[in-house]
């Protein structure tokens, strides 16, 4: 059984860093692509950043600059630093495998910035 469970969240001013993390486990993790997607309340939950099993990475225009997503295939984890944060970056972050499709989350961590 597939299980993504998020941690890192927590409550920053606006300029702070956060690094969340991505725990995979029952999945060949090292063939999967990954993405970090948020949901802030009465949104939808829209795509931040994606990385392929082989490294390659992109970003939603929002955060282009300022978070980067990387991998640990050793540890089975992905990661999303976030720097120079807003408070428009609060939300509720999830990481999900796109490839191959799975179509469940984890419980997502909360990250708040104040302003």
């Amino acid at each position: 059984q597939v299980q993504l469970v998020e941690s890192g969240g927590g409550l920053v001013h606006a300029g702070g860093s956060l690094r969340l993390s991505c725990a995979a486990s029952g999945s060949i993790f090292s063939i999967n692509d990954m993405a970090w997607y948020r949901q802030a309340p009465g949104k939808r939950r829209d795509l931040v950043a994606s990385i392929t099993s082989g490294g390659s990475t992109n970003y939603a225009d929002s955060v282009k600059g300022r978070f980067t997503i990387s991998r640990d295939n050793a540890k089975n984890t992905v990661y999303l630093q976030m720097n120079s944060l807003k408070p428009e970056d609060t939300a509720v972050y999830y990481c999900k495998i796109v490839r191959p499709p799975w179509p469940y989350w984890g419980q997502g961590t909360q990250v708040t910035v104040s302003s």
